[in-house]
């Protein structure tokens, strides 16, 4: 079955931008990770297949190639594709070569070994703010295919051990003449790995792999954002008939709190304080991230929506020493099911009150009076 066409792949259209490209990953990757499908071998083709494009697509040397080559730009057949685009096939083989070289590819599969990477996985996390705060060491159980103990990851019944392929001589490519031309594609009798198995390991059916659920330990440090992605080299998807494991990425989100919003490193909290307090003046008292707590005086006549600034009692910043600032704003709130004798009180008060002791409505009020008696109006 031919490769689907990565962008497809991810959902996303060409001109895509990078980060709509990651974010379409982690969609998917969400609903279709291990964790939420057991046993669903359609869901874990998908996983693969979504890996496979964003680790291409994410890379914006990889995405050039693969724009201009596409998947023949991965392949050791891909300098077919090369010599259609007015290449000669010696700048094909030569093209695969330097590719391998400056990206790494060559990873992927050592030439005639038989030897594939492992793909790597991508593993979702949620913390909580306070966890985000002091850091946490945690274990995840995850399911990925491992080494086989029973072949050590050849394929092969112990006793045995993998072949040369008789078609290609261990080179995982063959060549025929067209014309003038030398073409090179991947061989099919060993699917460019160089060598075949004549006798199948019976615990893994000749892949090299099983799949086992591993427990890991994670430390996340103190000051993670949501987004943060921590990687874990070695633990992906064991490689193929011993090829080296690919690494485990994990995607961190960070819950809400309920007093507590966050701004990189800054915490903001809104605190309600009584019309009294307000007015006369006093303090009051307000957690902090740390469990601790702080006291914040009130100067008298404060407003709606003052902001108290608490230095060095945020987030602290991702690996440095340094912390971000906690904001304490201020909700004065209006009373509720007054008793007769407070309605008097206030109604009292409002009777003595002046344009001192209520500066801003009265100075709202009488630039609105200026604005309508300047269209010649007044009360309608």
């Amino acid at each position: 079955m031919a490769k689907r066409c990565f962008y497809e792949v991810l959902s996303v259209e060409r001109t895509a931008s990078d980060g709509e490209i990651k974010a379409a990953f982690r969609k998917q990757a969400m609903q279709l990770h291990p964790d939420r499908n057991p046993g669903d071998t359609q869901a874990e083709h998908r996983f693969k297949e979504i890996n496979e494009a964003y680790e291409i697509l994410k890379d914006p040397d990889k995405r050039a190639a693969y724009d201009r080559f596409g998947h023949a730009a991965f392949e050791h057949g891909g300098g077919m594709n090369a010599a259609a685009h007015g290449f000669g096939a010696d700048f094909a083989t030569t093209f695969s070569d330097i590719f391998d070289d400056l990206f790494g590819m060559s990873g992927r599969r050592a030439r005639g070994s038989g030897r594939e990477r492992g793909a790597d996985l991508p593993y979702n996390m949620e913390i909580s703010l306070l966890e985000a705060f002091a850091g946490k060491s945690a274990q995840i159980r995850i399911p990925t295919p491992v080494t086989c103990e029973a072949c050590s990851g050849t394929g092969a019944e112990p006793g045995t051990k993998p072949k040369a392929c008789p078609m290609c001589g261990g080179q995982g490519k063959v060549r025929h003449a067209q014309g003038f031309f030398t073409l090179e594609r991947t061989c099919p009798n060993c699917q460019g790995r160089g060598q075949v198995i004549e006798s199948p390991c019976g615990s893994c059916a000749g892949s090299g792999r099983v799949m086992r659920e591993r427990t890991l330990s994670v430390n996340i440090p103190p000051g993670v954002e949501d987004g943060t992605r921590i990687r874990l080299a070695g633990e992906g998807e064991a490689g193929v008939r011993g090829g080296p494991a690919g690494d485990l990425y994990i995607f961190l989100s960070i819950g809400s709190h309920p007093f507590f919003q966050r701004d990189g490193a800054d915490l903001h909290c809104r605190v309600p304080v009584s019309l009294v307090t307000a007015a006369l003046g006093g303090d009051f008292e307000v957690p902090t991230i740390d469990g601790g707590k702080t006291r914040v005086k009130v100067p008298e006549g404060m407003q709606t929506g003052r902001r108290f600034r608490l230095q060095g009692k945020g987030m602290p910043v991702l690996r440095s020493r340094q912390s971000g600032d906690m904001y304490v704003q201020v909700v004065v709130e209006t009373p509720q099911k007054l008793t007769k004798k407070q309605r008097e009180l206030l109604a009292e008060f409002d009777r003595l009150s002046s344009t001192e002791t209520q500066p801003e409505s009265s100075g709202f009020f009488g630039k609105v009076k200026e604005f309508l008696d300047s269209f010649g109006g007044g009360e309608a």
